[in-house]
């Protein structure tokens, strides 16, 4: 089975302040996270051969809007790769300037254990709308076919609330990568893909419900040549339950 080449990783849906939060004292407080998933897809490709992940995050924020935290999943890439576990750092500042306008603006560390040369950085920063999202991510060492090499997923995204305390998210993503290595059946290669998804949510007895459909616009072949399977980037659907604390 030919080895992962690139990864998209991250599932930086990660909010630093929740109203869920523990208060510590008056300036920080820390939120934890726990979620149970059908699937780990982050950027439209499936992290665990379409298989369920265990998901915990913790974040310390401050009152000034600094924050940092880490997340882990349960990850398999397939080919014979070791690592089944996904460590993610990050750090940031998020500036509230009302309910509806804000800016994030931080430094994401993705680690894989047994298999470090697919760790990579990030720096991303997301700005908020009423309800409009706009996100970009880059990245200086994303891992390459030879070496590493420059990223940047950017995406835009909306929220709102609909009937029955559902609320809906929207997001497209475009994922670009400095090196084309997107092999179609044709033998001609792209340097970047697309990717969408629709969630669905609704809090039941304090827990989340979610109901995701996920896409991406790469061919099986252009699939098999980077992930080194064909069914890690096609369209399925996201059952996930989730608890913040």
């Amino acid at each position: 089975m030919k080895a992962l080449t690139l990864f998209a990783l991250g599932s930086l849906s990660l909010l630093p302040l929740s109203s869920q939060a523990i208060p510590l004292n008056d300036d920080f407080s820390l939120l934890l996270d726990v979620a149970l998933a059908s699937d780990y897809r982050t950027r439209g490709i499936s992290q665990t051969q379409n298989d369920p992940a265990l998901q915990a995050g913790a974040t310390l924020a401050h009152s000034s809007g600094l924050y940092l935290g880490a997340w882990s999943s349960n990850v398999d890439f397939g080919g014979g790769l070791k690592t089944r576990q996904e460590v993610d750092y990050y750090a940031g500042w998020l500036w509230q300037a009302t309910d509806d306008v804000s800016l994030d603006i931080g430094y994401l560390k993705y680690t894989y254990p047994k298999e470090s040369q697919f760790n990579q950085s990030e720096a991303y920063g997301i700005l908020s709308v009423y309800g409009v999202k706009l996100g970009a991510y880059y990245s200086a060492d994303a891992p390459g076919i030879n070496s590493e090499q420059n990223s940047l997923y950017s995406y835009v995204g909306y929220e709102t609330e609909l009937p029955y305390d559902v609320s809906l998210t929207l997001r497209y993503g475009d994922m670009d990568f400095k090196d084309p290595h997107l092999y179609s059946r044709s033998g001609e290669a792209e340097d970047s893909y697309r990717e969408w998804e629709v969630k669905l949510t609704h809090e039941l007895a304090g827990v989340m419900l979610g109901l995701s459909y996920i896409d991406t616009d790469l061919s099986k072949s252009e699939c098999i040549s980077n992930w080194g399977f064909d069914d890690v980037c096609s369209a399925t659907v996201v059952a996930s339950v989730s608890k913040s604390f």
